[in-house]
């Protein structure tokens, strides 16, 4: 999955859901079931998503929408196999932006 965000600091969860393409219940009931996921709130109570957020967001749709792992199982994923899942999904990332870079520049031809 390539999102579409630019690079800011902190993101809406409007921004979020659009760029998972998801519906805000879901991005707040990840909340509630990841304790990785720790938007800061601002006075009037609105999320704020940090690029640190939105990997681990990334990592959960990957396991749960993409995979197909029960909540649980991408809990209990994370928790064993953090460093090796976040190893390899950064891998498959760079790989795709690249295919992504290339399709661009074949465009281009």
């Amino acid at each position: 999955m390539h999102l579409e965000l630019p690079e800011k600091r902190y993101y809406g969860i409007g921004e979020v859901a659009r760029a998972f393409d998801v519906n805000t219940s879901l991005i707040r009931f990840w909340e509630k079931e990841f304790d990785v996921i720790q938007p800061k709130k601002n006075a009037k109570g609105n999320r704020k998503f940090t690029p640190k957020d939105i990997q681990n967001l990334q990592l959960i749709y990957h396991l749960v929408k993409e995979r197909g792992f029960t909540l649980e199982g991408a809990k209990t994923h994370l928790r064993e196999e953090r460093q090796k899942t976040l190893s390899n999904f950064e891998i498959i990332q760079k790989l795709e932006r690249i295919k992504a870079e290339l399709v661009k520049i074949k465009s281009q031809l």
